[in-house]
């Protein structure tokens, strides 16, 4: 569901303004106003043939991409690939949970102040009982599209990017708390921001924004504003994703999330649509966390919503 040039202008155009009216900063509107136009759209198409190929791997390999299963190694193989081919440096850090191996992927773009370091993650894990293409396959497939877009793109921030892939998030976010406490006190100190993104597909689909670091709500705030589309505080996996591993030793944090198990109300069926009384995404944790349990539009606009906040924060 690939975005035509006019309409993403007019969002672009539209955020701009908003920025302008908060700011009230004349000055600071032609740069703004390119920083909009760097972040490029993310084609829907790239982030569900990533999906498509994670739905593969968890059907090779028993139903599943579980820590210490063959799925989860598969599913990391195939985005490290991507990456190297892209250009990133690359590297896998090990470690041992429940008697298993796990392994999170890190992925660093050459350049940048390294003492200003922004960084996008979201776990790679499913759980055992299904491939988990919607979580948290979506915000995988998202980070890893913003990743090679960044690449396409020889975009050269201010800030240096590094993206994350979280190896057994679902027994208690083991990957990303293990990467921070591998941290030293200095190199904890030089990330200036972490972005996560779990679940941004589901089906009945939400627009939740973390209510954490008010610069970062507020970059991802102003994108969906530029779009028309309201949002809400987050608070459904409020504490329970990768960033809050970082959130805890001060690293400012904030990310995007559709919603899970909860129940849509009437009124937020009013304003985004989908089915009231329903949940969110009522395959959330089971076998039915297919490629069919995706919401083209939310995974969209939240892949989009990745790359206008990589490339906004790292300027």
């Amino acid at each position: 569901m690939k975005l035509s040039a006019t309409w993403r202008a007019s969002a672009a155009a539209a955020v701009a303004t908003a920025t302008l009216l908060t700011s009230g900063s004349i000055a600071g509107a032609v740069p703004r106003a390119e920083a909009l136009a760097a972040a490029p759209d993310i084609p829907v198409a790239n982030v569900k043939a990533h999906l498509t190929q994670l739905q593969s791997i968890a059907t090779a390999n028993g139903g599943n991409r579980a820590h210490g299963r063959p799925g989860y190694k598969a599913s990391l193989d195939y985005v490290k690939a991507k990456l190297d081919a892209a250009g990133y440096t690359t590297s896998i850090q090990q470690f041992t949970s429940s008697g298993r191996t796990g392994y999170n992927l890190i992925a660093d773009w050459p350049g940048g102040d390294t003492n200003q370091v922004v960084m996008a993650g979201s776990h790679l894990d499913s759980v055992s009982s299904g491939p988990g293409i919607n979580d948290n396959g979506s915000g995988s497939a998202a980070v890893l599209e913003t990743a090679l877009a960044v690449s396409r793109a020889g975009y050269q921030p201010t800030k240096h990017l590094r993206f994350a892939w979280w190896g057994a998030e679902e027994l208690g976010l083991v990957g990303s708390r293990y990467y921070v406490n591998n941290l030293s006190s200095a190199n904890r100190a030089k990330i200036s921001g972490y972005l996560n993104f779990d679940m941004i597909g589901s089906p009945n689909a939400g627009y939740f924004v973390y209510d954490d670091d008010p610069a970062i709500e507020k970059t991802f705030k102003d994108y969906f504003a530029g779009l028309g589309v309201p949002t809400e505080i987050e608070t459904e996996g409020d504490g329970r994703s990768d960033h809050a591993p970082f959130k805890s030793v001060g690293v400012p944090v904030g990310g995007l999330f559709t919603g899970a198990s909860r129940t849509k109300t009437a009124a937020q069926a009013a304003k985004w649509g989908g089915t009231s009384g329903r949940s969110f995404d009522r395959c959330y944790h089971s076998s039915c966390d297919t490629t069919s349990n995706i919401n083209d539009t939310a995974l969209n606009r939240n892949s989009d919503a990745v790359a206008y906040a990589v490339w906004e924060l790292s300027d």
